[in-house]
């Protein structure tokens, strides 16, 4: 099957659309805590994985859930999948800040095409059909952070901006809330996965937000570890004043845990 990019995107969302309708049914079939968690990871990957197969089948997957095949590093398009993201949020009654994200990585070329599901909310999010991204009117500033690993960073930033701090659950929550003007940025220090952000990033940069690490440089996929230190996603008029903030908060950070080691 021939592909274009809007054929990935359309791709993207279908799956990521089919993947979140069966979480809710997994969700609502009486399990609960761990096992909860394991049988949603578990059947969405295996439905992601054989969609994707289905559709590109000479295509790499690098998921959360299955085994890392570095033949990946060779190829020239890789699917980068988080069948449940937020999977905490997932098991706990109530929340909706919970995603599935599916991204495609070309080479030469980085990410061309990602969605993110918010199945309890209702919404996905595609790169071929996104508007560009629009503050809610009078709203407070806000940046959105963790809510199960807060970094004082973050929190330093936000009140040196003087942001708001909110507490999400889900990447692709957070990077989203900033898509829909909820919030004006989205930032994460504490390390990731490229499977965290890949999709969210995609999707925020198509509706003409900011995204990079939080010294400003770009953000690769498809390395041989697949580790992302962290992560800025902020509306372009922040971008400047952010990352300045970042750079200097964790320079501070960097010397004070120089000097500290030093004086052992």
């Amino acid at each position: 099957m021939t592909s274009s990019y809007r054929d990935d995107a359309r791709l993207a969302a279908k799956v990521a659309l089919e993947a979140g309708e069966l979480l809710l049914a997994v969700r609502s079939g009486g399990l609960t805590g761990q096992r909860l968690g394991d049988e949603g990871d578990f059947e969405a990957n295996k439905l992601i994985q054989e969609r994707l197969s289905q559709c590109r089948p000479s295509d790499m997957i690098l998921s959360e859930e299955s085994p890392d095949d570095l033949g990946r590093l060779d190829a020239d398009r890789v699917w980068i999948v988080d069948p449940l993201d937020g999977t905490r949020e997932y098991r706990t009654p109530g929340r909706d800040d919970w995603a599935v994200h599916i991204a495609l990585w070309e080479r030469d070329k980085g990410l061309t095409a990602a969605a993110v599901s918010l199945p309890a909310q209702g919404k996905v999010f595609a790169t071929d059909r996104m508007p560009v991204s629009r503050r809610v009117p009078d709203a407070p500033r806000r940046l959105v952070v963790s809510d199960s690993r807060p970094q004082p960073v973050a929190a330093a930033v936000a009140s040196a901006a003087g942001f708001d701090v909110v507490r999400m659950g889900s990447a692709g929550a957070k990077a989203m809330a900033v898509v829909e003007g909820f919030a004006d940025a989205y930032v994460h220090t504490g390390g990731q996965w490229e499977w965290d952000s890949a999709a969210p990033v995609g999707v925020a940069m198509s509706a003409g937000l900011h995204a990079s690490r939080v010294d400003g440089s770009a953000l690769l996929y498809n390395r041989p570890s697949p580790y992302v230190e962290d992560l800025l996603i902020c509306r372009a008029e922040h971008s400047e004043v952010l990352l300045s903030l970042l750079r200097a908060e964790v320079a501070s950070r960097r010397d004070e845990a120089q000097r500290f080691g030093s004086s052992e």
